[in-house]
């Protein structure tokens, strides 16, 4: 039996793909344990879709919805990364812009030489996972080093969807 080395499983580049909905808010604060627990760096990256232009209305250019929606990730990251430093986290992050949220998300696996993910599900169940599938479900099937998966709860029907909330809490 070939022995197995501790310095191959113990983490020392965790990424978090974050998308600053309550589950993500979850999965950042495990992340941070983890990253805090094994000394290792925590990489956040938001993926800011680009939609075709006939989903777009004709009042909100593209440029300036992809523009906007950098400027927000960003602050929000930065300010994640503020107080991450703060509980003694290294991190860094970035924003990506693209088609395939999960080709992204391997690409940053790939570029940023990661040895952990940990993603929440949002637990949304009914015909929208199943017409197009979960982010958290594919990236599972896709990514090549350990993986945690945080479940979370179903949303509540009267509080406002991700799409349509604002990031307040951060």
């Amino acid at each position: 039996m070939p022995e197995v080395h501790a310095s191959h499983s113990i983490p020392t580049k965790i990424l978090l793909p974050i998308d600053f909905s309550p589950s993500s808010k979850a999965a950042l604060q495990m992340a941070t344990d983890l990253a805090l627990h094994f000394h290792a760096e925590l990489y956040l990256v938001n993926v800011i879709p680009m939609f075709p232009a006939a989903t777009m209305p004709d009042f909100i250019p593209e440029n300036t919805f992809i523009q906007e929606s950098q400027k927000n990730a960003e602050r929000h990251l930065a300010k994640c990364q503020a107080d991450l430093v703060a509980k003694g986290v290294k991190t860094s992050y970035s924003v990506e812009v693209g088609n395939d949220i999960v080709g992204n998300i391997i690409d940053v696996v790939e570029r940023e030489h990661i040895d952990m993910v940990v993603i929440s599900t949002h637990g949304i169940s009914g015909w929208h996972p199943l017409v197009f599938g979960s982010i958290a479900e594919k990236v599972i099937k896709m990514v090549q080093c350990p993986l945690l998966l945080l479940r979370s709860a179903k949303p509540d029907p009267d509080l406002k969807t991700p799409s349509t909330r604002s990031m307040e809490w951060w």
